[in-house]
């Protein structure tokens, strides 16, 4: 998948460059990039707001990109300032070993990660209950099961083979929808991909979750 990301990595960061830019701007302190890929999330981080980027990525083959985008940005290893997990979204205890405590990140980030990781809707419930502290935020770009029934047909139709061809996607995870029946924000927004067409296989949704004062 590091090679197919080396392709397909630059356009698809450009083409939600927009959204990025405004989404990403929440972000906060502790921030960890689930399935951080080459590292792109990096690059619209505010470095003021910003203190610690935490990369989760199981291809170590990517990582030297990570390194590279995220010392541009003002993040290294050296200065405490950048982590880089071999670890996959799913491998929670060993997420919470490596952080300082348990519930000690202030932002989780996902930017076109859930629609491949294993068991999306207990392993997103998790993250956010044993990493994620309370009043945290959680900001998501996915692409996600269209609301149109005809859409969404298609998409059923093509996730077997595009989940062969590209290491586990689906086109047709009701992400948005797990995140928001689960019970632990206080505060939610969900929003489109501005000029997205709805006969789009690749429907988007944005969204800022901010987990519950007193959730644990």
């Amino acid at each position: 998948m590091a090679h197919v990301w080396t392709l397909f990595g630059n356009p698809t960061d450009e083409n939600g460059r927009d959204v990025k830019n405004i989404l990403l701007s929440n972000a906060t302190g502790v921030v960890i990039d689930i399935g951080a890929g080459h590292g792109h999330t990096v690059n619209y981080l505010d470095r003021q707001k910003v203190t610690k980027y935490i990369a989760l990525e199981p291809n170590t083959l990517m990582h030297d990109e990570i390194r590279k985008r995220s010392t541009t940005a003002g993040f290294t290893e050296a200065s405490g300032t950048l982590q880089i997990l071999s670890y996959g979204a799913e491998d929670i205890s060993l997420i919470v070993s490596a952080l300082e405590k348990p519930q000690s990140v202030d932002t989780l980030v996902s930017i076109l990660t859930l629609c491949t990781i294993p068991a999306p809707a207990i392993t997103t419930r998790a993250l956010v209950d044993q990493v994620l502290k309370p009043g945290g935020q959680f900001l998501f770009y996915e692409h996600v099961l269209s609301p149109r029934e005809d859409v969404a047909r298609w998409q059923r139709f093509w996730t077997p083979i595009w989940r062969r061809a590209f290491d586990g996607c689906c086109l047709d995870r009701p992400t948005h929808l797990w995140l928001k029946e689960m019970n632990v924000w206080d505060s939610k927004e969900f929003w489109g991909k501005e000029g997205e067409e709805e006969e789009n296989l690749f429907w988007h949704q944005v969204g800022k979750l901010i987990k519950a004062p007193q959730a644990s």
